[in-house]
């Protein structure tokens, strides 16, 4: 089953490097990645669909929280969250099938970014299934080129946000093991 994952990390060299880390030395497959920083310059927002049995779901957000420079991590599989998607789409078709390619871009509630004698190019932003169905009924009109970004997410929870105090390493030679910094 495919988990959602938001987490608030340092925005560090290396932390990227130790989520991915993590997931692929137990061999979860990451379906998307999307990361960037936050309000706040030093803090990134993480957002991850990884593909992962329902029975270690848990356990998969545990192994994130206890990250060197993770400061929450949190399922939002099943919680109450907006999950988003942007798709550019790139459709060569014939002059006769154009009114019908913008009727469908509408309809989605999508819009042409770019337009020539061959086709158009298309965003479209939405929950990743309707973008789905949206790539199928573009692919009706002729050979199409796709791009496609992560999965963005935000909980709707009303719930403030627990932060865990960053784990530092500390700079004392190659065994350098993880401590806690102080919490102001």
């Amino acid at each position: 089953m495919l988990q959602t994952i938001s987490i608030l990390l340092e925005n560090k060299p290396g932390a990227l490097l130790r989520v991915t880390g993590v997931l692929a030395a137990r061999g979860y497959n990451i379906e998307t990645l999307t990361v960037a920083k936050t309000l706040d310059p030093e803090l990134s927002r993480m957002t991850i669909t990884v593909n992962v049995e329902d029975r270690l779901r848990t356990q998969v957000v545990k192994q994130m929280n206890k990250l060197v420079n993770v400061l929450q991590a949190s399922d939002l599989t099943d919680s109450p969250a907006v999950i988003r998607e942007m798709v550019l789409v790139r459709v060569r078709c014939p002059q006769e099938t154009r009114t019908s390619v913008l009727k469908e871009a509408e309809i989605f509630h999508s819009r042409i970014v770019d337009s020539s004698v061959e086709g158009f190019a298309i965003e479209a932003t939405g929950d990743p299934e309707k973008l789905d169905e949206f790539i199928e009924v573009m692919r009706t009109y002729g050979d199409i080129e796709v791009s496609r970004s992560g999965s963005v997410a935000m909980s709707l929870e009303t719930r403030k946000l627990r932060l865990q105090p960053p784990i530092t390493m500390a700079a004392q030679g190659p065994t350098a093991t993880p401590v806690s910094a102080p919490v102001a």
